[in-house]
């Protein structure tokens, strides 16, 4: 693995359906060290959750990895049997689902719930699993943990609840935290909240957190490097700032356009992608952004690009570069 906490290579998984083979993944590879931000931002149905689930062995029954390893740290995830999983599940690697209002039993207590996560992967007692939730609790910022652990989910603010669920995932101190578009149903002020917590915790704990998310402003402050997912691939990688001011995927492109700039003086009007999604049940033959970019041309609808690197960490797959590489090598030749 290299050192890699997170080592994804060439991941091809598909789910089974009854009208035919989904291709959710096509060739996905993500490296992580310990205690990176990666973020993973695209729209709906690009593949970001669907990656992160397999990371964990949580893909539907109907989901099967195809091709491809997935290890971390020091696990060949791919290989291992439910029971093998859950050894590792909340202990070494935890996440934090889309949803904080449905994500909790509304039947239990949060005393129970975070209890629960201390209790399955040690040998704490109840009253050491009690004292401990409370710790975390006050640990996410939540005030008077005693009396929280005896109320409901439903006696709590979407933030709180988001704040409880960050908090079960933290119970064994795992070495990546996977956030699952953690701030979504939340309103503005809490979701800055949220992401400044994540960040103190991943100070103080040292651990790594995988962010997926379609809001590329919640990733311009808290992603030390961001994965640009489209249909299923990655069409671009690379640090923040290579992302954010050296753009090279014409999808990438497409997502900073359409976001507000507040900062000029004259309004604008906001540049949507054209188009719909590719239907993952018949992928194209050549890159699947093709249909909506506008500088495609004939051989993006024939054949995948390769990737072309633009510095040790960064690289898009776009036969923009790819020709201009070759042009660049022809003009030499001469």
């Amino acid at each position: 693995m290299d050192g890699n906490l997170v080592d994804i290579k060439h991941e091809k998984l598909s789910f089974f359906t009854p009208v035919g083979e989904v291709k959710a993944l096509n060739d996905v590879s993500i490296c992580m060290k310990e205690g990176e931000v990666l973020g993973i931002v695209g729209e709906s149905g690009s593949g970001k959750s669907v990656t992160a689930y397999s990371l964990m062995g949580l893909t539907a029954d109907n989901g099967k990895i195809v091709d491809g390893e997935v290890n971390f740290n020091g696990h060949r995830i791919d290989l291992m049997t439910e029971k093998e999983m859950r050894k590792i599940r909340g202990k070494e690697i935890s996440i934090i689902f889309q949803d904080p209002m449905t994500s909790l039993n509304p039947v239990y207590t949060i005393g129970n719930q975070i209890e629960e996560a201390v209790r399955v992967h040690g040998d704490k007692s109840a009253a050491e699993a009690k004292a401990r939730a409370a710790e975390l609790l006050n640990l996410v910022g939540i005030n008077e943990p005693e009396k929280r652990l005896k109320q409901y989910p439903h006696e709590l603010s979407g933030g709180m609840r988001q704040r409880v669920m960050i908090a079960i995932a933290l119970a064994c101190e795992p070495k990546l935290l996977i956030a699952d578009e953690p701030t979504t149903a939340l309103d503005v002020t809490i979701q800055a909240q949220i992401l400044e917590l994540m960040n103190d915790l991943k100070q103080k704990l040292g651990m790594g957190i995988m962010l997926i998310t379609h809001d590329l402003g919640v990733v311009a402050s808290m992603c030390d490097n961001i994965a640009v997912m489209y249909a299923g691939e990655i069409v671009e990688y690379g640090s923040a700032d290579d992302i954010f001011y050296e753009p090279k995927h014409e999808y990438t492109k497409g997502l900073l356009r359409s976001i507000p700039k507040f900062q000029e003086k004259e309004y604008s009007a906001l540049v949507p992608i054209e188009g719909q999604p590719v239907d993952l049940l018949n992928p194209p033959k050549g890159c699947p952004f093709a249909p909506r970019c506008d500088s495609c041309m004939k051989i993006c609808l024939r054949e995948k690009p390769d990737r072309t690197d633009f510095g040790e960490h960064h690289y898009a797959r776009c036969w923009l570069h790819a020709k201009a590489a070759f042009e660049s090598r022809q003009g030499g030749d001469r």
